[in-house]
């Protein structure tokens, strides 16, 4: 799954750049060295706290062993992180995030910008974590209300008499991207305007300018890497997160800056080989490191002592008692693989608590364990979902989410991994039936499945980009992000209490009706024949009145904001707002039809 993932990124970046930003595979000649002083930069990106050893991810203590062997070579070696690095696995969440602080300290980074997971812990904690860290977390574009920085913007680091200014920015959909709350009182500004001011102010300073940026490189984003560096010269390397692109020699722009990302999970890890002479980069080149060819690469012993004794550490908190049931949470493969179990419907009703959504979706085969009757441990949970996966939420049309009850159920009555668990939504399937036409009588609520309206889905990150055959998801994109799973079962365990959740028909076998049962229509009259009217000639008759002309509409494309729509509507970004009901201003995306304020 990652490695599709990963390649659908690669190949929606490439069509991307070939198509409209003049950015073009970079040279792959590696024989002939620049001239002056040569400088490598290693770079992680997206690690998601895959601190331990899992293939295809290398583990912590194997980047650690890559960089120890880059730096006997060449001593003029940075290290760096562009972020989502401290919070995805137990490894790291059990701690918030002070275990991967304290490997990273150990490995020798040099900087890391927070990406949006940074938060996820809420913007306290992220400061904390900053002020446990060894080398400076930056973010130019990370603000308070009043206009301060949380983060400095840059550091220039001097290496072997080169001065290296690393800028950093973040993505402002961490606005949305993690829970609303976690970045109360602050605001992420426009990345292109501040690397076009902070690039003026140090490129008279140092010999190379290097961005360390969380803005990825997907369609749907407004603020992506590929539009710093088309619209702000001057920068010599982008460093990118946030997409989980694999560039496997990098891309250059028309600016001619380098860029290049490293995928994620410490899959790979990026290199960068750099010449600078006077004053000038002379050649720069991009490449990527993966486990086959690192196969010989000693892991760094310290390191793999330390994740080892947080290992340990940590099992006693996979003891702590965090919840109760009263009965048997069924999540046996068999079942939850080929029906509604009480799990699969105490998981459900959990995402959809967490993200307020109008309807959750997970499949069956990311619950992995039954959890007994009694006392519920940490360990429990975890054993229960031991992916590490977040909640997301898109904004899905109803026949996309009957598309997807449809490859749910495709092998029903037969187990598959992508059975849905659901909640806030009734279907009923008909194994008679043939395949892609078995699911009937869907309602959301109380009310019917209406195909062309558009509901707040919630589900795991797997199945939001298209695992377990949920293809019809991977379009859409991302509208918020709410935490880990296990962290959302073992908070909504807490709520309720002793758990006493019994299976109650949301999902059901039944016969395909002949004919699906229309909404009963309110009773009328009969009608009767009009009599005719004498015409009355000295009033002159009204004409009929025309009904009113539907609501404009204006469908957002990528790169638009409120406050640019309302500009070219003639309108204001609050007007625009209020209409269309959207709590939080910066949240609108590509595809969303926005209504617009009739003319005055």
């Amino acid at each position: 799954m990652k490695i599709w993932k990963n390649y659908v990124s690669l190949l929606l970046t490439v069509c991307l750049l070939f198509g409209s930003v003049g950015i073009a595979a970079a040279a792959t000649d590696t024989t002939t060295p620049g001239t002056g002083k040569h400088i490598t930069i290693l770079h992680t990106n997206d690690t998601h706290a895959r601190a331990v050893e899992s293939s295809p991810a290398m583990g912590f203590a194997k980047v650690a062993g890559i960089a120890d062997k880059y730096r006997s070579e060449n001593p003029n070696t940075l290290l760096l992180d562009a972020g989502d690095a401290v919070h995805g696995t137990t490894f790291a969440t059990l701690v918030n995030g002070e275990s991967i602080v304290k490997v990273m300290n150990e490995m020798g980074y040099q900087a890391i910008v927070p990406g949006n997971h940074e938060f996820n812990y809420g913007s306290d904690r992220l400061i904390e974590l900053a002020d446990m860290m060894n080398f400076p977390m930056l973010s130019a574009n990370v603000k308070k209300k009043d206009g301060t920085r949380l983060f400095d913007p840059y550091l220039i680091k001097e290496v072997d008499g080169v001065k290296i200014g690393i800028i950093a920015l973040t993505t402002p959909e961490t606005l949305y991207k993690t829970n609303p709350k976690n970045v109360e009182g602050l605001d992420i500004t426009d990345p292109s305007a501040e690397a076009k001011v902070l690039v003026n102010e140090i490129r008279s300073k140092v010999d190379v300018v290097v961005v360390l940026g969380h803005l990825g490189q997907d369609a749907s984003s407004t603020d992506t890497s590929l539009k710093v560096v088309k619209e702000v010269p001057g920068i010599d390397i982008f460093i990118d997160g946030h997409s989980h692109t694999i560039l496997q020699d990098g891309l250059v722009s028309d600016n001619g800056t380098l860029i290049a990302s490293a995928g994620e999970y410490t899959n790979y890890v990026g290199v960068i080989d750099l010449w600078v002479d006077g004053g000038k980069v002379t050649k720069k080149q991009a490449t990527l490191i993966d486990e086959t060819e690192a196969k010989d690469i000693k892991p760094n012993e310290k390191v793999a002592a330390l994740v080892n004794s947080i290992q340990k550490e940590q099992e006693p908190i996979l003891k702590e008692e965090v919840a109760n049931t009263a009965i048997l949470l069924d999540g046996k493969r068999e079942q939850v693989r080929a029906g509604e179990t009480n799990l699969g419907d105490l998981l459900a009703d959990a995402i959809r608590d967490v993200s307020k959504a109008d309807i959750a979706l997970t499949n069956g085969g990311g619950i992995r364990a039954s959890i007994e009757k009694g006392i519920v441990t940490k360990g429990d949970v975890i054993t229960v979902l031991p992916f590490g996966n977040q909640v997301v939420t898109l904004e899905v049309k109803g026949s996309d989410i009957l598309a997807a009850l449809e490859v749910g159920v495709a092998s029903y009555p037969e187990p598959s991994g992508g059975f849905p668990q659901v909640s806030g939504i009734k279907f009923k399937i008909d194994a008679s039936a043939a395949e892609g036409s078995r699911v009937h009588s869907v309602t959301v609520g109380d009310k019917a499945l209406d195909s062309e309206a558009t509901y707040t889905l919630a589900t795991n990150d797997f199945t939001a980009v298209g695992g377990d055959e949920y293809t019809m998801f991977a379009k859409y994109p991302t509208t918020g992000m709410y935490g880990a799973l296990d962290e959302a079962l073992i908070n909504y365990m807490q709520k309720l209490g002793a758990v006493d959740i019994k299976t109650d028909g949301r999902i059901s076998e039944a016969k395909k009706p002949a004919v699906e049962p229309e909404t009963p229509a309110t009773e009328t009259p009969a009608p009767t024949k009009p009599k005719p009217e004498t015409p009355k000639p000295e009033k002159p008759s009204k004409p009929t009145p025309s009904k009113p002309a539907p609501a404009k509409l204006h469908v957002v494309k990528s790169g638009d904001s409120l406050y640019s729509i309302s500009k070219q509507y003639g309108t204001t970004w609050q007007a625009l707002q209020k209409l269309n009901n959207i709590k939080n201003p910066h949240w609108i995306y590509p595809g969303q039809q926005l209504k617009l304020p009739a003319a005055s």
